[in-house]
């Protein structure tokens, strides 16, 4: 089944950024793609440049790499609930909480790869399993209503974000 991208009614407007970044019209290629292009980017950076950090309080590359992870499991949890009619409101979370608790500095990049790329593959699943019904279906997260479909979306467009960081930022 072909999961197209969401009209602009079905988030909230700052997700637009992320839902723009992703390539194409079909969520399950989109997913797969960036899955692939992640992670031959990440293997190509120097082992050296893993822990570094561009600034006093940015994350490093390998915190960029769990907090990817966290925020998809995040979103996958959230397009889950939502497309089973769960109507609870859902709150936030704090990235900025979670990545000094993640222990990044202590995993090889080998095993933050792997934990990325098993989440995704997770969610490639998750979605397969949608009808176009349930890609349709709505919840509130942080207070805003937001599709299933564009939870899927703005996974990939999370993770081109922060590619995009890291070229900028953190390998020039």
């Amino acid at each position: 089944m072909l999961i197209t991208k969401p009209e602009p009614s079905e988030f909230a407007s700052y997700y637009g950024t992320y839902i723009n970044k992703a390539e194409g019209n079909d969520l399950l290629a989109a997913l797969r793609e960036n899955a692939l292009s992640f992670s031959n980017f990440i293997l190509s950076i120097p082992a050296e440049k893993l822990d570094f950090s561009y600034a006093y309080g940015k994350w490093t590359i390998k915190e960029i790499i769990v907090h990817l992870t966290d925020a998809e499991r995040i979103f996958a949890y959230r397009a889950l609930r939502f497309a089973r009619k769960d109507k609870t409101p859902l709150s936030g979370f704090e990235e900025n909480d979670y990545v000094p608790e993640s222990n990044a500095a202590n995993q090889s990049r080998d095993q933050l790869l792997s934990e990325f790329l098993s989440v995704r593959v997770a969610s490639i699943n998750l979605f397969e399993s949608f009808t176009r019904e349930m890609c349709l279906r709505t919840g509130s997260a942080n207070g805003k209503e937001i599709s299933v479909r564009a939870l899927g979306f703005i996974m990939v467009g999370h993770t081109v974000h922060h590619l995009q960081t890291i070229r900028e930022r953190y390998l020039n």
